[in-house]
């Protein structure tokens, strides 16, 4: 199995997670092959890639950090919130609080999910739907949240106290005028105040209006302060920004820029490491930017990358002292021939690869 980004995506390839429409129907179930109409599909519908089988990846698994299953029922539970919060912003709803407990509920599987998990990196490349990108965007920020908190050593209820506020984070939107959000082009300066508004609004009408543990909806207030004291909306610094707010900031970003969105590309995973290890002790705090580091992937299995001694290699296992340098299969040697057999490299291993490096991915 390996990920194909859908600028490469081509007829007859074997699907290896099964594709859903925006309704949650199956579209294209795994093991059948891609047919000219579902191609035509799946671009329209936003996907930024598709996970395929083929003699390559052949025996390479990737773990998900929770099931397909669950993802899916969390992603459309939390669509059922905003839904229900968007018709009832002003007031307290009886049909938001029964869907929040659904939530509740969700979180707390998930939070059981990350905890029994033996994968200690996560190796995220999502298969978000444009048009949906909220949804799949609020539950990858909890996913990855959750597990930072577990890398931070947090115990079960504040690993659920944390899932709620990262996947509530930017509830507040549901204020913001869509066609603001959606915006095709640089936002005006009236615009960004308006939309650095989400994060208070969501705070006070979780506070307001339901049950929603403090230390959550504090969270959600404080998830785009930054660690130097230029965030919003109090501009707080350091330690003045709860625990929550701080690991929901990394989560929250690095999701956003991986993900395609009106007015830019995404960000591969490795160009959203470095930004996150640049920005470490200003944007974010350096703590738990040194928990990231070791637990997401930045080179996420079933990824194709091309070394510096010139050939190209699968990415097949990820390495838990050595993050940025993962286990590789060479597939192609410096002259672009196709190895016949396999030849695995550790980079992980300084004695025999340390002057061997990753400088590019191949697609």
């Amino acid at each position: 199995m390996r990920y194909v980004p859908i600028s490469c995506l081509r007829e007859g390839m074997i699907v290896a997670k099964s594709l859903y429409n925006t309704n949650n129907k199956l579209l294209v179930r795994r093991g059948f092959p891609i047919k000219q109409l579902y191609l035509e599909r799946i671009k329209s519908l936003g996907y930024q890639g598709v996970y395929i089988e083929d003699d390559l990846s052949e025996g390479l698994e990737i773990k998900d950090i929770i099931s397909n299953e669950l993802r899916r029922t969390a992603i459309y539970t939390i669509k059922d919130v905003f839904t229900a919060m968007n018709m009832s912003k002003n007031s307290t709803s009886k049909s938001v609080s029964h869907k929040l407990n659904n939530t509740k509920k969700l979180i707390e599987n998930i939070v059981y999910d990350i905890i029994n998990n033996e994968n200690t990196i996560v190796n995220m490349v999502d298969i978000k739907l444009f048009d949906e990108y909220t949804f799949f965007h609020s539950v990858n920020v909890a996913i990855l949240s959750i597990v930072l908190g577990q890398g931070l050593k947090l115990s079960s209820k504040e690993l659920y106290d944390l899932g709620i506020a990262a996947v509530l984070h930017d509830i507040g939107k549901v204020y913001i005028d869509k066609e603001i959000l959606l915006k095709n082009g640089e936002l005006t300066e009236e615009e960004y105040e308006t939309v650095q508004k989400h994060s208070e609004f969501g705070y006070r009408h979780l506070k307001n209006s339901y049950e929603i543990p403090i230390a959550s909806y504090v969270g959600v207030l404080q998830h785009h302060e930054k660690y130097d004291g230029t965030g919003y909306p109090q501009k707080k610094k350091k330690e003045e920004i709860s625990l929550f707010g701080r690991i929901i900031c990394i989560a929250d970003v690095y999701d956003a820029i991986t993900s395609n969105r009106p007015y830019r590309k995404a960000m591969l995973p490795s160009e959203a490491m470095e930004y996150i290890m640049a920005n470490s002790g200003s944007m974010f705090d350096e703590n738990i930017v040194k928990v990231f580091i070791n637990k997401i992937a930045a080179y996420p299995i079933g990824t194709m990358v091309k070394l510096s001694n010139g050939v190209e290699a699968l990415v097949i296992e990820n390495n838990n002292v050595t993050p940025l340098r993962p286990v590789v299969k060479i597939y192609k040697d410096e002259k672009g021939n196709e190895m016949i057999s396999s030849n695995i490299i550790n980079l992980g291993d300084m004695s025999s690869s340390k002057n061997i490096t990753i400088v590019d991915l191949v697609h």
